[in-house]
């Protein structure tokens, strides 16, 4: 698989676009779950454009955006230059520059199947005070609840460069492996976008997995996907829905942790 620090440099602007930010909704649920605070410093891991790391500058915490991909992270500090409680380093989740013990929680949004997973445990367990959090979150869309969902499915299992293997990627996570010893809790939500064919198309090409426009079958799959959203729509619209998954949980102590890897 191409490497996962330079993925996305082609696909900023559609990702900017027509990719979907975080549920307002995780904002309560740390409060309630997590003791999160305006005062809570924060370390964004694989915060690329900035969507996850804008919903906690909203509520008032300092945030340290960590991301490897020129390109992502750029488009991120363009995106959060008006909030001065926003840091960005280039680096990478294994490797964070972060002082010992200086994070009160960590998430990775859209990220953490990216990581090499044992250094990132390490690591995370290193940045994290004592009684730290460690929350993790994916937009994953909802297949089965619509035939355009079913259908948007269909075209990438048929044109995508290697969408099963991301797939897997991601579903191969073992979350509560990388929590152990320690338990990690689980939230959904349900959530949707609202997009005519334009938007979309461009939500299909801000994949990783998604043809690039040189691509021989580009056109053919650009092609069936009209088709998909004209046996769709209404009023000149599809949903596209999703659900958010959300697990949050503590981590060992890095010393503990390196003993047993």
């Amino acid at each position: 698989m191409l490497d996962p620090t330079k993925r996305f440099s082609n696909r900023v602007e559609n990702y900017l676009k027509y990719r979907p930010r975080y549920p307002a909704a995780i904002i309560p649920l740390l409060e309630s779950e997590c003791g999160l605070t305006r005062e809570t410093v924060i370390a964004d891991i694989g915060s690329g454009t900035g969507f996850m790391t804008e919903l906690f500058l909203k509520h008032g915490n300092r945030v340290f955006g960590i991301e490897p991909n020129e390109e992502m992270r750029s488009a991120g500090e363009r995106l959060l230059a008006k909030y001065p409680k926003f840091f960005s380093l280039n680096t990478t989740a294994e490797t964070t520059t972060l002082p010992d013990n200086s994070m009160d929680l960590i998430i990775a949004g859209q990220a953490f199947h990216w990581f090499d997973r044992q250094k990132a445990k390490v690591e995370f367990a290193r940045i994290l005070k004592p009684e730290g959090w460690l929350v993790l979150v994916w937009n994953g869309f909802r297949v089965e609840s619509s035939p355009l969902m079913r259908g948007y499915q269909e075209l990438l299992l048929r044109y995508g460069t290697d969408y099963q293997e991301v797939s897997r990627e991601i579903e191969g996570c073992d979350i509560e492996a990388f929590f152990s010893p320690e338990k990690c809790r689980r939230a959904r939500f349900d959530f949707k976008q609202v997009f005519d064919f334009e938007g979309l198309k461009g939500r299909l090409l801000s994949a990783s997995y998604a043809p690039e426009q040189t691509a021989p079958r580009f056109g053919q799959m650009i092609d069936e996907l009209r088709a998909v959203f004209e046996a769709n729509q209404g009023d000149g619209t599809v949903d596209f829905d999703y659900e958010t998954e959300v697990y949050y949980g503590q981590l060992a102590s890095s010393k503990a942790i390196a003993s047993r890897l």
